[in-house]
């Protein structure tokens, strides 16, 4: 009986040993099929080395998390070209799908985010949104405006669009920028297989489109009301990237919003010009403060940090060279105002420079990228103000009498220690002048007690007369 029922336990057992196999292999099965998360990262505001920092090492971090699909939320007036050229080439090196969503409704994609949107995998718009308007304006050092389509004057120029004396002419740089503009926008509509020539027209003729035209051109790819909707549209759709096609399993995902860290608000924060010409104002006169003073030590350390600190902020940004030699030349022209005064005159010279310099610091025309003109003149102000208060103070000392050393000394009264006898000669003793013991020398008779004037002095010696009462009683 035994025997007989071990194959039946043995069965049994088998049987559970598969179904737990089949469980298990299903429970892969669902994890494997399981949507893999899409990250969210918001794109606010003007694009700046900061902003293009974060949006690169959230793209980074979304390729270690492995999600299937990050969602850049625009919404942007524009930027400097050497941020949005960072954030262009993250998007085209990235394994993971990109799309850029201009949201919400009354965003707008201006300028630098127009070249963002045509370079991600997919581009959609929110109802009530715009974008375009990308031709490029200030990149870098440049003259005065041209208007547009106005030739340059064909006479005034040599070989390769040259002026007679071998630098080229605004025009002809303002061309540069527009074609290289345009020939990148096009680049990037071609591997997109967007519409190149609405791109090339949003560069050289700054023109803009609706979100609704921006679809019927074949501009955009997707209209959503928010980010979920945007994520049930792109469900199945296969895209290429840099790590091959990969097909989007996007409804349901989890999304997962990425915000700035502190070093994202700390470098949004330095380089913001306002702040960057502060931290270089602060900077430089702690260090004058202490090469004057030397010893406080608290100063300078603070002023050193400040200053470098300053100049990494300016660095990352488009300045003027202009611009900071004319501000570090109101700061000299201040500080000598302080030891040199010149009745007002380098003082005022400092104020104009500074405030110049502050004004064209900035070389570029983005929102919220340049120096407020109410900041520039608080500033120029507060700095007159501190100069031309150490430049009184320091009058007011200068013509103060002297109440030490030896000028003091003169006419100065004491009294005799002890008796020096009249004589041809000068006769030398000991006297009580301001509280000191001194040698003293005279030609007359003195007695202990008699009160004297200092009228000289020859080294350690002074030189007394016997001090009338009518004398003493004027002192």
């Amino acid at each position: 009986m035994k025997p007989a029922g071990l194959p039946h336990r043995l069965r049994a057992h088998f049987t559970r040993l598969l179904a737990a196999v089949l469980c298990f292999g299903l429970a892969l099965t669902d994890v494997k099929a399981a949507p893999q998360a899409v990250m969210v990262i918001p794109l606010q505001g003007a694009i700046g080395p900061a902003r293009a920092d974060f949006v690169v090492r959230s793209l980074a971090h979304a390729q270690q998390e492995r999600a299937q699909l990050v969602v850049l939320q625009m919404d942007t007036p524009g930027g400097l070209d050497v941020a949005m050229r960072q954030i262009i080439q993250a998007i085209l090196a990235s394994p993971v799908p990109v799309a850029t969503f201009i949201a919400p409704g009354g965003a707008r994609a201006a300028s630098a985010g127009t070249y963002i949107l045509y370079a991600s995998h997919f581009a959609a718009m929110a109802p009530g949104t715009n974008l375009g308007a990308a031709t490029p304006v200030q990149i870098g050092i440049g003259g005065p405006d041209q208007p547009p389509g106005k030739a340059p004057d064909e006479g005034k120029r040599g070989k390769a669009g040259a002026s007679p004396g071998g630098a080229e002419s605004p025009s002809t740089m303002e061309k540069k920028q527009v074609n290289d503009a345009a020939a990148y926008i096009r680049g990037l509509a071609q591997l997109r297989g967007r519409n190149a020539d609405w791109a090339e027209r949003a560069v050289r003729e700054a023109v803009s489109l609706s979100a609704d035209e921006a679809l019927a051109q074949k501009v955009v790819d997707v209209l959503a009301r928010d980010v979920p909707e945007l994520l049930h549209k792109l469900d199945g759709r296969k895209v290429a990237t840099a790590a091959g096609t990969r097909e989007l399993h996007t409804a349901g995902a989890v999304l997962v919003k990425l915000e700035p860290d502190w070093r994202d608000r700390l470098l949004a924060t330095l380089t913001d010009p306002s702040i960057a010409l502060i931290l270089m104002m602060i900077g430089i006169y702690g260090l004058i403060f202490e090469f004057s003073n030397p010893g406080f030590v608290l100063p300078g350390v603070v002023g050193a940090i400040c200053l470098l600190v300053g100049l990494f902020a300016l660095q990352l940004l488009p300045i003027n060279y202009t611009g900071l030699a004319l501000i570090l030349l109101g700061l000299a022209l201040l500080v000598a105002e302080a030891f040199l005064p010149s009745f007002g005159t380098l003082g005022i010279g400092g104020i104009v420079a500074f405030s110049i310099g502050a004004l064209l610091l900035i070389d570029t025309d983005v929102p919220g990228l340049g120096i407020p003109v109410a900041l520039v003149a608080t500033l120029a102000a507060t700095t007159a103000l501190f100069i031309f208060g150490v430049s009184g103070l320091a009058l007011k000392a200068r013509r103060r009498p002297v109440v030490s050393g030896k000028e003091a000394l003169a006419a100065s009264v004491g009294v005799m220690l002890d008796d020096m006898p009249p004589g041809d000669t000068a006769t030398e003793g000991w006297a009580s002048v301001q509280g000191e013991q001194w040698r003293v020398r005279s030609t007359a008779a003195l007695g202990r007690g008699m009160p004297v004037r200092v009228i000289g002095r020859d080294g350690l010696t002074l030189i007394v007369e016997p001090l009338d009462d009518s004398q003493g009683e004027q002192r």
